[in-house]
């Protein structure tokens, strides 16, 4: 559970960090400068930085559910 908690803390903070990054990229090509090259790579930012943060709740999520299973194939005579 530990690991999980860390991995999941990690994908956090990685995750406002890009996204903090992304916005303000956006918000410096839109308002700012006017160039669209900007505001397109913020754009990106952001997204990738969503796309990061769910893929880490699935991992954590996956690495639940599997340590909650039961494993193997139950026999009986």
């Amino acid at each position: 559970m530990k690991t999980n908690l860390r991995l999941l803390n990690a994908v956090q903070y990685i995750g406002l960090t890009l996204i903090t990054i992304g916005i303000v990229t956006f918000l410096y090509g839109f308002f700012v400068s006017g160039y669209i090259m900007m505001t397109s790579i913020g754009i990106g930012t952001v997204m990738g930085a969503i796309f990061i943060f769910l893929m880490g709740v699935f991992f954590v999520a996956t690495e639940e559910m599997q340590e909650k299973t039961a494993k193997g194939i139950k026999l009986t005579q």
